[in-house]
């Protein structure tokens, strides 16, 4: 699997006029060697004729079992010192690199005489938008489990816990039956906190009558879900209800409108016109969506920011407009999209449906 990836990286060199490729992000990393060390623990470098992982003795023999045949494997602290021998011995002349590269890196490749470096642009990142067989099916299982979590959490909330209890409930939910840990920090914002798009859980106590906002992603198999819920705790103010069936349309019409092909520009506008048709223009502040997979943001970071972005079949993206209005509350859905052949499998399947508990 891991070799089929490189190979496929290998045949972009030309094209980018590269001798070779420094790659250096974890994910890019996990996506073509399966090496799962932390960030700044490895290199590859990438070759018309080869690919070699360099990372130190703590990962030594575990890549020994595992590391497919292909990836030459070298154990050291220098990890500098082999990525120069390299360079003279696989006769690279013009050496790419991510945008993410460590700068005492690229300090120390500036001095080597005859290298050119050239920055590349989301190379692995745009190999990695389009999912395997594999990969989709890791991607699912981990929503489906938050799915579940997310369940299990509905019979647990109620009026005087505070957002951060309702987190951790969540939190431990996932943990116990599967998964390796939150991809991101779970967000949980009740009343007028809400209409902070991205409000971190705190000490605040959740009363009856507010709406709950609760933005969560979970690991399971080294993929990760992306999904988020508006909720009510008791009869919420009208106008809420009304905002949170405006961003119900508005997703479903973006939704319906994904398949390969279709910009990114476009599904943006879908909604986001809509709801400037409501009055809410203002108060929709974010991107529609991004991709998803070993990373919680992956390429396209923010399809309705990059005009030159089109739909492809197999990848995952959300979904998840929202209205965020000051001193009242907020609104979001998000749902993680399959694009298939033809339109698009809603992956998530929290009903949309406003929940009143």
């Amino acid at each position: 699997m891991y070799i089929n990836r490189i190979k496929n990286l290998q045949t972009k060199l030309t094209s980018l006029k590269i001798d070779g490729l420094l790659i250096e992000n974890e994910f890019n990393l996990l996506y073509l060697t399966g090496f799962d060390g932390q960030q700044g623990d490895g290199r590859l470098v990438v070759t018309p004729s080869g690919a070699t992982l360099i990372t130190d003795a703590r990962y030594e023999e575990d890549l020994n079992e595992r590391l497919e045949n292909g990836i030459q494997l070298v154990i050291t602290r220098d990890y500098m010192k082999v990525i120069t021998k390299l360079v003279h011995t696989q006769s690279i002349k013009t050496l790419g690199f991510e945008d993410t590269i460590i700068y005492s890196d690229f300090a120390k490749l500036e001095q080597l005489p005859n290298l050119k470096l050239q920055a590349t642009d989301g190379v692995v990142n745009h190999l990695r938008a389009v999912k395997g067989p594999e990969e989709i099916t890791a991607n699912t299982k981990a929503i489906e489990l938050s799915d579940q979590g997310f369940n299990y959490l509905l019979t647990q909330i109620k009026p005087g816990l505070t957002e951060i209890q309702v987190s951790n409930i969540l939190d431990n939910w996932m943990k116990a039956h599967g998964s390796t840990g939150a991809s991101f920090e779970t967000i949980v914002a009740s009343g007028v906190r809400a209409a902070m798009p991205h409000g971190a859980a705190t000490t605040k106590v959740i009363n009856s009558g507010e709406m709950i906002t609760i933005d969560f992603g979970y690991y399971v198999n080294g993929y990760t879900s992306d999904i988020t819920r508006t909720i009510a705790l008791g009869d919420p103010d009208p106008k809420l209800k009304e905002i949170y069936n405006i961003v119900k349309v508005a997703q479903q019409k973006v939704m319906d409108a994904v398949k390969p092909g279709v910009s990114g520009k476009t599904l943006d506008k879908i909604g986001r016109d809509f709801i400037t048709s409501k009055g809410y223009g203002k108060e929709f502040n974010h991107g529609m969506g991004h991709g998803i997979g070993l990373d919680i943001h992956e390429y396209p970071e923010s399809y309705g920011a990059m005009p030159a972005f089109k739909v492809s079949q197999n990848e995952i993206l959300t979904v998840e407009p929202g209205i965020y209005v000051k001193d009242l509350g907020g609104i979001r859905i998000e749902d993680d999209v399959l694009v298939t052949a033809s339109g698009c499998q809603r992956l998530s399947q929290i009903t949309q449906d406003l929940i009143i508990l």
